[in-house]
């Protein structure tokens, strides 16, 4: 892999340099709107002004929340590098999209498909003929169980647990520790165990 650049030089951005280095992938820059320094962990961060400097660069979007890596990924015409941790255990049958991060620790089994910009944070599980699409973000520990669909852009809590052969809907958030025995529609927010819906986020 070649040098990368990471567009977002906060708390996540410093776990998704760990990961680059766990890979011996070397991060050049991170990219940021707002620069509260000009290093991180020795890294310079630079303003977006400035990114032209590094165009020959892939990008990952080091940003956790989901939206806003949406929209960063409209606006960046690089090619984009998907991360894993080596620790991480991924299936020969799995496949990941671009720019999408793998932490320490986590499990992707057999035939699962990872969409593009996607976080799967910390010992998360996604097990087996499951379909996860672009933006989506699994939490620490959540354990997704076989043929589970999970929508655009929905949050999975930590520790939370999706039953196999469920739907999450797209821009859905699932509360840390949410027990998932049904279908969640789109935009729905649902905590608890057995899980239950408690409002809708705006769209």
């Amino acid at each position: 892999m070649s040098n990368i650049c990471l567009f977002g030089a906060s708390g996540h951005g410093k776990v998704v340099k760990d990961i680059a280095t766990s890979t011996n992938t070397v991060v050049e820059a991170y990219i940021d709107d707002n620069p509260k320094s000009e290093y991180l962990h020795g890294i310079p961060v630079v303003t977006c002004e400035q990114m032209a400097t590094y165009e020959a660069n892939q990008f990952v979007i080091s940003i956790g929340n989901n939206k806003i890596r949406k929209i960063i990924s409209k606006k960046i015409k690089n090619d984009f590098a998907t991360l894993i941790h080596k620790t991480a255990i991924i299936s020969p049958t799995a496949n990941i999209a671009e720019g999408t991060v793998v932490m320490n620790g986590t499990n992707i089994n057999a035939d699962s498909n990872i969409g593009k910009h996607v976080i799967i944070n910390t010992a998360a599980i996604v097990e087996h003929d499951c379909k996860i699409d672009d933006f989506v973000h699994i939490s620490p520990n959540a354990t997704i169980t076989g043929n589970v669909h999970i929508g655009e852009g929905s949050h999975i809590g930590a520790g939370a647990i999706i039953i196999p052969n469920i739907t999450i809907g797209k821009w859905a958030t699932i509360g840390a520790g949410a027990v998932i025995i049904n279908d969640v529609p789109d935009y729905a927010v649902v905590v608890g165990n057995p899980g239950k819906i408690k409002k809708y986020n705006n769209e």
